[in-house]
């Protein structure tokens, strides 16, 4: 064993009650690095002597056969949390030992954990998307099931129960994407508790003659060339309307730049005629950080120079501010790309465009015109920093039927 675990008296300082505090003592041998954790029970060195050291429980009665059952208790429950670590951890075994019985079982519990743990990594975004998934299981839960969620267990969730909870989403008009997004989401939850030791891989919903998650192939929106040119083109009716134009073609000149990335962009990332960043969305995903490269144009110098900070400091551009904690960020970038969305809408609307274009489309337009001028998958994939070529190829395969042709058609246009 990496660990030892045992009963102590902390005789190390007595209490004004003349008797000392009886704790956990967690000795980690690889860090070589010991623990005492309070019971809240206290004793004088009489009372530990009679109920630790004397091994035949016959003889005790009364309050000191309970004090010694509840420290039998502890230290058996300890050992068992323990032995479950592949490699004994302090944090982890602390977490474990110190909540509820029923959280190891426990939906909420274990979601709850993940979302403050990715909120401590500021990784905002996704702590949202457990939130939202949190929420749509506790209206079915409790609504359908009468469960409320601080109740439902892993072991209530079966293939019949998430059968049940599709047909509960469609039914409110939810789409198969909407459904797949948060059914992926449970998944996770249940293979950390699965990891964890907390629960058994026997309940396990997902997989073959099991619940299947809808596979979906969402359609990836571009605009033509000719739509493109009408709305570079278009004449924008206020001074939003031109913000928005300016920063989708800047995502859009930039490679299919995400949104956020732009947000984060700083003028120490700028060098000469260049700026180099790394994508937020994939950053803590892979090993091997790959760093993006885009050369500036004519266009992004002048973007830079009409919305860029005065002070040539910090973030390019006056969306957020340096001291802008994680949370902050989050909700300044969403609000910043639900302002573009909605003017480039109304451009669109008055120009006979899509309707529902929105940044995501600046991205897939990159790289659908990018293939129609001849540029190789490569290119592509190193532009959009896919991880490899076949995500490329299926990016691709998932534009719409005029994209492909168009690419098709220009393949003989030399």
């Amino acid at each position: 064993m990496s660990y030892n675990i045992s009963i102590r008296l902390d005789n190390r300082r007595k209490k004004d009650s003349g008797k000392y505090p009886v704790k956990l003592r967690v000795y980690g041998k690889a860090t070589q690095k010991e623990k005492w954790y309070s019971l809240d029970i206290d004793m004088t060195e009489k009372e530990f002597d009679t109920i630790w050291t004397n091994t035949n429980d016959t003889k005790l009665r009364g309050t000191n056969k309970e004090a010694r059952l509840k420290l039998q208790a502890i230290e058996t429950r300890a050992n068992d949390e323990a032995k479950q670590m592949t490699v004994f951890d302090f944090g982890k075994f602390e977490t474990k030992l110190f909540r509820r019985s029923s959280d190891k079982n426990n939906v909420k519990y274990h979601f709850d954990t993940i979302i403050q743990k990715n909120i401590k990594n500021n990784k905002i975004g996704t702590s949202e998307s457990y939130k939202y998934t949190l929420n749509s299981l506790a209206n079915f839960s409790e609504t359908q099931k009468k469960c409320k969620i601080e109740k439902l267990t892993f072991d209530t969730i079966t293939a019949d129960w998430l059968n049940e909870y599709q047909n509960f989403m469609l039914a409110k008009g939810k789409s198969y994407t909407t459904i797949a997004i948060y059914t992926r989401t449970l998944r996770v939850v249940f293979n950390v508790a699965i990891e964890e030791n907390d629960i058994s891989n026997d309940i396990y919903p997902f997989g073959k003659n099991k619940y299947k998650i809808p596979r979906t192939k969402k359609v990836k929106k571009a605009l033509n060339s000719k739509q493109l040119k009408t709305l570079f083109d278009a004449d924008a009716t206020n001074d939003n309307e031109q913000l928005a134009k300016d920063f989708w073609f800047f995502s859009y000149a930039c490679n299919g730049m995400n949104f956020k990335d732009i947000a984060l962009l700083k003028y120490s990332d700028i060098q000469n005629d260049r700026f180099s960043y790394y994508r937020a969305k994939t950053f803590d995903k892979t090993a091997e950080k790959t760093v993006i490269t885009i050369h500036l144009t004519d266009f992004t110098k002048d973007i830079i120079s009409k919305y860029g900070n005065k002070s040539k400091s910090g973030f390019v551009f006056n969306i957020l501010e340096i001291q802008d904690s994680s949370e902050t960020q989050y909700k300044k970038i969403k609000n910043f790309t639900r302002l573009i969305n909605d003017h480039i809408k109304r451009i669109a609307k008055n120009n006979d465009l899509p309707n529902d274009i929105s940044t995501y489309w600046a991205r897939h337009s990159f790289a659908t015109n990018s293939l129609r001028k001849g540029a190789s998958m490569e290119f592509i994939s190193e532009a959009l920093n896919h991880s490899d070529l076949n995500v490329t190829k299926n990016y691709f395969a998932g534009f719409e039927d005029d994209a492909k042709k168009d690419f098709a058609n220009s393949l003989l246009d030399f």
